[in-house]
C-alpha cells in the first residue's frame, strides 16, 4: 500500500495547471511526506510532524478542507481563461481533470492511513481527511467565478500597492453598513451606485466630500465588506501612487470580480503630475476604461486642487484657465456625494446609539451632557467624535 502513496507523491510533483500549488508550504510538506511512507518510520515521522505543524499553523485540522480551499484560490492559466469568457483547449482542460484528480486523492488522506501505511506506531498528533471529489467542486466554483474569485482575491477582499504589486491589506477594517449611524441619504447613493456595478450596470465614479469625520472612509470601506461575497472588492491606491493606475487595470480589467479603487483624502498642489494620470483615467481614455472597475475618491476639500491668490493673477484669459482646471477634475466624478458635519440632534443621535451597542449603562441625560462637552472641547461634532467618545468611556 505504501506504494500506492509513492506514486501519488510522484503524481502530485507532476501537476502541470495548478503546479503553483506546489510552492505551498502544506502541499510541499505532504508531498514530501508521501515519498517517505517506504522508507522506515525513523525518515517518516519527521516529515509527517512538519506536515501537521505546517497544516495547524494554517489554522487547520482538516487536510480536506486545506487542500479544497488552495485549489479554489489556485491562480492558473485554466481558471484565468474561463475568467475571461474564453474555452480552454481540450488538451488544457485534460490536463486540469488529471491535476484535480490528483489533488483528490491527496486531500482525502487522513493520519491514520498516512500512519498505518508508512508503519509508523508512534504516538503522533493527527488531522482529518475525507473523501472528495474536486473535479465537481472546481467544476461548480469556476461557474462561479464573478462572485468568488481566484488567486488572492479569492481570500481577501481589501487590497493595496506596495510597488506595483497588489497585495492584501493584512489588518482590514471589518466595519460594516449597520455600524454606520445615520446619513441615510449618503449610504444609499452610495450603495446604489455600488449594486450597479455589481450588476453589470453602468456605475459612476464617485467623489465623497465633506468635513473631516462624517464617515466617508469608512462608508466605502463598509460597503466593499457588506458586498464582498457578490463579487466586490476593494484597492486602495494612494495618490502618489495614481501614475500606475493604467497598470493596475492592465490587471484587472479581464478579472472577473468588479473592483473600487478607493482613493482616500485626496488633493493635489497646482502642477502636480498625478493630477493629470487621474484625469486620464476619469476621462475614460482607450487604455483606462474598463467595465468592473470604479474609482471612489474622499476628500475634506470640494475642489481638489489647491488654490493660492497668487494663482489668480495674470491676464484675464490665463487666470481663467488656471481656474476652470483647478474645479474640473472634480466635475469629471459621475457622482458627487456631500456629508455635512452632523447638527446636534444628529449627533447626539449617534452617541446614544454607539452607547447602546457598547452596552454603557449611562442615564441618557448624562450621556448626552457629557458628549456635548467633549464636543465643545474639540470644537467639532461628528461621528469620528462620538465614536472617540464612547470609546473614552468604555476605557474608564
Amino acid at each position: 500500500m505504501a506504494k500506492k502513496l509513492s506514486k501519488l507523491a510522484l503524481r502530485l510533483r507532476s501537476l502541470t495547471v495548478f503546479r503553483d500549488l506546489l510552492d505551498d508550504p502544506v502541499i510541499a510538506a505532504l508531498a514530501r511526506c508521501l515519498e517517505r511512507t517506504s522508507h522506515g518510520a525513523e525518515r517518516f515521522a519527521p516529515v509527517y510532524g512538519e506536515l501537521v505543524s505546517r497544516l495547524y499553523r494554517e489554522g487547520y485540522v482538516s487536510l480536506t478542507d486545506y487542500v479544497r480551499d488552495r485549489t479554489f484560490d489556485s491562480d492558473n492559466v485554466y481558471i484565468r481563461m474561463k475568467a475571461a469568457g474564453r474555452l480552454p483547449d481540450k488538451l488544457l482542460i485534460d490536463g486540469a481533470v488529471l491535476d484535480l484528480e490528483t489533488l483528490s486523492d491527496a486531500a482525502s488522506l487522513n493520519s491514520e492511513r498516512l500512519l498505518a501505511e508508512a508503519g509508523c506506531t508512534l504516538p503522533l498528533a493527527r488531522f482529518e481527511g475525507k473523501k472528495i471529489n474536486l473535479t465537481n467542486e472546481y467544476g461548480e466554483r469556476a461557474k462561479e467565478i464573478g462572485q468568488y474569485g481566484y488567486g488572492i482575491y479569492a481570500r481577501h477582499a481589501m487590497f493595496c500597492l506596495e510597488g506595483r504589486d497588489i497585495v492584501p491589506v493584512r489588518h482590514p477594517d471589518p466595519i460594516r453598513l449597520s455600524d454606520l449611524v445615520d446619513y441615510q441619504r449618503e449610504k444609499e447613493l452610495i450603495t446604489g451606485n455600488t449594486l450597479a456595478l455589481l450588476e453589470g450596470k453602468p456605475a459612476a465614479n464617485m467623489l465623497l466630500t465633506g468635513d473631516a469625520g462624517t464617515g466617508k472612509s469608512s462608508t466605502v470601506k463598509a460597503v466593499a465588506n457588506e458586498y464582498r461575497d457578490r463579487g466586490l472588492r476593494i484597492l486602495e491606491v494612494r495618490k502618489e501612487q495614481l501614475h500606475q493606475l493604467p497598470g493596475i487595470l492592465d490587471q484587472l480589467t479581464e478579472n472577473p470580480l468588479k473592483f473600487i479603487l478607493f482613493i482616500d483624502d485626496l488633493s493635489f498642489q497646482k502642477n502636480d503630475d498625478n493630477f493629470s494620470a487621474l484625469k486620464a483615467m476619469l476621462e475614460g481614455s482607450v487604455s483606462a476604461k474598463s467595465k468592473n472597475v470604479v474609482i471612489y475618491a474622499t476628500s475634506n476639500r470640494r475642489h481638489l486642487v489647491k488654490e493660492c491668490f497668487s494663482d489668480r493673477e495674470g491676464d484675464e484669459v490665463h487666470r481663467r484657465d488656471a481656474m476652470q482646471e483647478a474645479v474640473s477634475l472634480s466635475e469629471r466624478f459621475g457622482l458627487r456625494v456631500t456629508f455635512q458635519r452632523p447638527d446636534k440632534a444628529t449627533y447626539l443621535n449617534i452617541v446614544k446609539r454607539l452607547a447602546q451597542e457598547a452596552g454603557l449603562d449611562l442615564p441618557e441625560e448624562e450621556l448626552c451632557a457629557q458628549a456635548e462637552v467633549f464636543a465643545l472641547n474639540r470644537s467639532s461634532r461628528s461621528a469620528r467624535a462620538a465614536r472617540q467618545f464612547v470609546d473614552g468611556l468604555l476605557a474608564k
